[in-house]
């Protein structure tokens, strides 16, 4: 899986998404040609997450049933790697707009978690994409107490700074929807501010997935008036892009 993950990283760093998906589904195949359902879950995960980058609604939710399917027949439901399954499933029927599905499942991968013991990057990792479910659910208390517990976990992740930019950024944007720009101005500008330190961290490794970080949250920063930073933080993740 290391490997499978290091050419799917190298892949999606060149933005070459049918080469990803090629990629993919080769493991898929094989993995099913030797019979190791558990090593054919591992890359359907995977799968769904490529899904959710690439915009494939169908492709993810074929992906998910049969995920969390071989979930179920080869007894990892209550395990960290059924966690990471259920986060994945969830983190992409978010992006797709079935947020009560994505609670619930975000939900039994909170059970596997913190029974497990998982390592502050899962936890900070869970939090945060429950946290935008709860958002668009618009439970926004128990979103903002799982951004600050997304957080407080990410801060003792060594080279966690572009995923607390993101949550902070993720912040901002749920105190706006909760009291409006105006009432909340101060609270999203000292947001913004840190995300953008974070983000400018030179101990970060500006590799592939700092570039996707970077694509990501410049609307954000272009959204609140942050002209500046989202320019040089989108033309950052291009000069990324266009050296791999």
């Amino acid at each position: 899986m290391a490997r499978i993950r290091e050419r799917l990283d190298r892949l999606l760093s060149r933005r070459d998404f049918d080469g990803a998906r090629r990629h993919l589904q080769y493991w898929m195949s094989e993995a099913r040609a030797c019979g190791d359902t558990q090593g054919e879950l591992l890359v359907l995960s995977e799968y769904i997450g490529f899904c959710r980058k690439a915009g494939d609604r169908d492709g993810a939710m074929e992906s998910i049933k049969a995920a969390l399917g071989l979930l179920e027949s080869i007894g990892l439901k209550g395990t960290i790697t059924g966690g990471t399954v259920c986060v994945n499933a969830a983190t992409a029927l978010n992006a797709f707009g079935e947020n009560e599905r994505a609670l619930q499942l975000f939900e039994r991968a909170r059970t596997a978690y913190e029974a497990g013991g998982a390592d502050d990057a899962l936890l900070g990792g869970l939090y945060n994409n429950m946290g935008l479910t709860c958002s668009a659910l618009r439970e926004y208390d128990k979103a903002m107490a799982l951004f600050t517990r997304a957080l407080a976990h990410m801060e003792r992740v060594a080279g966690g700074a572009p995923e607390r930019a993101i949550t902070c950024l993720n912040m901002a944007n749920l105190i706006e929807a909760q009291v409006g720009m105006e009432a909340g101005e101060s609270r999203i500008y000292a947001l913004l501010d840190r995300a953008a330190e974070l983000l400018d961290d030179p101990a970060i490794p500006h590799d592939g997935y700092y570039a996707f970080v970077c694509e990501k949250c410049a609307p954000t920063f272009e959204y609140y008036g942050y002209f500046a930073d989202a320019a040089r933080f989108a033309e950052e993740a291009e000069r990324i892009y266009a050296g791999y």
